[in-house]
């Protein structure tokens, strides 16, 4: 197994970030790209709302299995760790299935999206058919990125990167055809799409991961035992994280629900946060990278800092671009298929989430160090904190200022970012202290 915590640059860095930033890129096209076509077929608003509500259920149903990437790339160390981890990860993606499963009983679901969060009853069936086909995304999800995090751990992040590719080349060729020879509603296309996309990635990351699976069945290095104790006290605060992180969006939408223009905001949120999405995606594929980089000592901290600062202020520009020119008006209107009344109504949203990108290389920086240095309940206090500042200022923004839905999540979602940037900086610095940092 080849190691990767010796003396690196920042060519090295780059070498190895590169294959999980196209990773994680080809996923935040799947935004946009969905969202054109569903834009494009009959019922454009209920069809991209319905979509958009029933991708963040299965986000917040997935949530506990997110991180178990980051944990395999922190633990997975030989035959023993590898075993305990997977069957840890086994049982989980058992229990999240469950879970989805119960949530999609009719009266359960209808409860929660009618009654509680206040979608319109056409809107409200839509979400609950394409809900239902995403149910193989959770465990499909744990599954493939239990072995991702196996594979970044060897240094074969361009393995990660060719089941990404399978999966984008999966689902795009899944919408085009049902697209183009179906008459399925769009939120049905999109949820497809998704479900057969993440689950042929999966097979084919296990796959890809099999010589490097059998190498650790084999692997005799005297490492101290890997207990369920401590996997699910190490693991506990991370799918902790999670759940609070991904469980915003039904908070969001709920709130957006009851908000000025509700139908026009939850059909170009979607849409705002895939373009987003496509600039967060280069700090989101940066935690791995610090995790299995930073060094046992923290030896290379100073040059994973120094790569991610400037990473930092490259996306923030990088969308700012796009932000305030014009070609967001091409973005929205030529590319993602929005009336010219969307799109209008999508520009300062987009506008006011251009910090976002930086801001999230700069926490999947903060959460490589504390995760490094065994201090995930670091990492779920933040989460807490950024949870509550985004409910905070959707109720604000919403019932006091009266601001529109789009206008008050994306106020929201920065807002509660930076509290939960600042909140890491004592614990982090804490922790880069403690190992005696050098580089």
């Amino acid at each position: 197994m080849n190691s990767v915590t010796s003396y690196i640059t920042f060519k090295k860095i780059f070498i190895f970030w590169l294959p999980l930033a196209a990773t994680w890129l080809m996923m935040a096209v799947e935004g946009p790209f969905l969202a054109a076509i569903i834009a494009r077929l009959a019922q454009p608003k209920y069809n991209l709302a319905a979509y958009g509500v029933a991708f963040s259920f299965g986000l917040i149903i997935e949530a506990p299995i997110i991180m178990i990437m980051s944990a395999a790339t922190a633990l997975v160390e030989n035959k023993d760790s590898f075993v305990k981890l997977r069957n840890f990860t086994y049982a989980l993606n058992t229990a999240i299935s469950i879970l989805m499963l119960i949530f999609l009983i009719p009266p359960v679901f209808y409860f929660t999206t009618i009654d509680l969060i206040g979608l319109p009853q056409e809107v409200a069936k839509l979400t609950h058919l394409a809900t239902l086909l995403l149910l193989p995304w959770p465990g499909m999800i744990g599954y493939r990125r239990f072995y991702q995090g196996v594979l970044i751990r060897s240094n074969l992040t361009r393995r990660v990167a060719y089941g990404t590719l399978v999966r984008l080349t999966t689902m795009s060729l899944t919408a085009l055809i049902l697209y183009k020879y179906f008459t399925f509603p769009g939120a049905v296309v999109g949820a497809v799409a998704l479900s057969l996309a993440v689950t042929l990635e999966a097979f084919a990351t296990r796959l890809m991961a099999y010589k490097t699976v059998k190498y650790l069945q084999q692997e005799i290095k005297e490492f101290q035992p890997l207990t369920y104790s401590y996997i699910t006290k190490f693991y506990y605060p991370l799918a902790l994280t999670s759940i609070l992180a991904l469980g915003v969006h039904p908070l969001v939408t709920f709130f957006v629900g009851r908000s000025p223009l509700p139908l026009e905001s939850l059909a170009v949120l979607p849409v705002i946060n895939a373009l987003v999405f496509i600039f967060r995606s280069m700090g989101l594929s940066f935690q791995e990278v610090g995790i299995s980089l930073v060094g046992k000592s923290f030896e290379n901290y100073y040059r994973i800092r120094n790569f991610a600062l400037l990473l930092a202020v490259i996306v923030v520009c990088c969308l700012a671009v796009i932000a305030f020119t014009p070609l967001a008006r091409i973005w929205f209107h030529d590319v993602s298929g929005l009336s010219v009344e969307l799109t209008n109504f999508a520009l300062l949203p987009l506008q006011i989430m251009c910090l976002m990108p930086g801001l999230a290389v700069v926490l999947s920086l903060q959460r490589a160090i504390l995760v490094s240095a065994r201090r995930t309940t670091s990492v779920t206090w933040a989460t807490i904190i950024e949870v509550s500042s985004i409910v905070v200022v959707l109720f604000v923004a919403i019932f006091y200022f009266e601001l529109n839905g789009a206008v008050s999540a994306c106020l929201a979602f920065i807002f509660g970012r930076l509290s939960a940037n600042l909140y890491l900086i004592y614990p982090y610095s804490a922790s880069v202290k403690r190992k005696g940092a050098s580089g």
